[in-house]
C-alpha cells in the first residue's frame, strides 16, 4: 500500500512538472482534437459494401502528430500522461454536453441539437479505449524506432520514419477497434441493426490509416521544425532533468 502511495505520489508530481513544461498550443490542440474526433465519429460518412468511414478521420491526424512531438521531445511517458489527460477532459466535456442535452426547453426544437450533443455512451466508450490504446501503441513504436537511429536520431530521416511508421500502424489499430467495439458490437443492439461488416471495420481502418498517413506526410514538416526549436530553446527542461533523475 505505501508502495502504492508513493509510485502515484510521484506520478502526480510528474504529472504537474509536466504541464509546466509542454508548450499550451500542443495541449489545446491535442484536447480539442480529441473532444472533435468523439462528435465527428456520430457521423459515417461513407458506407460500401466493403468500405465505410466516420467523421473522426477528418481529424484525428492532428491528434497523432501532436503525440508524436510529444515522445519525441519528452518521451513516450509524457505522451501517454497527456493522452491520458486528453481522455478526462473529453469525458469531462461529454458529461457537460449530456446535461445541457437532458436539460428541457419549450424556447424551440433542439432535437438535432440534443441527439449530436447528448452523445452516445458506446460510442464514447468505444472511442476511449480505442484512443488510450492506441495512444500508448502508438507513442512506444515512435520512441522504439527513434532509439535504432543511433547515429543521427534528430535527424530527418529519423523523424519521418518514427512518426511514420508508428502513425499508420497506431491509427490502424485505433480505426480497427473503435469500428469494431461500436458498429459490430453495439450499434447492432441500439440502432435498430445498422451495423459495419468486419470487412468494413478493417477497409476503415486501412483507409483511415493511409489517409492518416498522407496527412502526417503533408504536416511533417511542421512538427520537426517545432521539434528542433524546443530543442535549440531547452523547452521542458524541468521535466527532462525530473525524469533524468528518476532514472538514477
Amino acid at each position: 500500500m505505501n508502495t502504492l502511495r508513493v509510485r502515484l505520489k510521484r506520478e502526480a508530481e510528474s504529472m504537474r512538472i509536466l504541464m509546466r513544461s509542454i508548450p499550451a498550443p500542443v495541449v489545446t490542440l491535442f484536447v480539442v482534437s480529441v473532444i472533435c474526433m468523439n462528435l465527428l465519429a456520430n457521423k459515417t460518412l461513407l458506407q460500401l459494401s466493403w468500405i465505410a468511414l466516420d467523421g473522426g478521420i477528418l481529424i484525428s491526424w492532428l491528434s497523432f502528430m501532436c503525440m508524436d512531438i510529444t515522445t519525441k521531445h519528452f518521451g513516450p511517458g509524457a505522451s501517454n500522461r497527456v493522452s491520458v489527460l486528453a481522455c478526462g477532459i473529453n469525458l469531462l466535456t461529454c458529461a457537460i454536453f449530456f446535461i445541457a442535452a437532458s436539460i428541457p426547453s419549450n424556447a424551440g426544437d433542439y432535437s438535432a441539437f440534443d441527439g449530436i450533443f447528448g452523445g452516445t455512451w458506446f460510442i464514447l466508450l468505444g472511442s476511449t479505449v480505442a484512443f488510450l490504446a492506441s495512444a500508448v501503441l502508438n507513442n512506444t513504436l515512435n520512441w522504439l524506432i527513434g532509439k535504432g537511429f543511433r547515429k543521427n536520431p534528430d535527424g530527418k530521416l529519423a523523424y519521418a520514419m518514427r512518426t511514420y511508421v508508428s502513425t499508420f500502424i497506431g491509427q490502424f489499430f485505433d480505426n480497427f477497434l473503435f469500428s469494431i467495439i461500436v458498429f459490430t458490437v453495439f450499434a447492432p443492439i441500439f440502432w435498430d441493426g445498422f451495423h459495419w461488416t468486419p470487412l468494413q471495420c478493417a477497409m476503415c481502418a486501412l483507409t483511415g490509416a493511409v489517409a492518416e498517413l498522407i496527412m502526417e506526410i503533408l504536416f511533417s514538416p511542421i512538427g520537426y521544425r517545432i521539434v528542433k526549436k524546443w530543442k535549440k530553446h531547452n523547452v521542458g527542461k524541468e521535466y527532462l532533468e525530473h525524469i533524468e533523475r528518476g532514472k538514477a
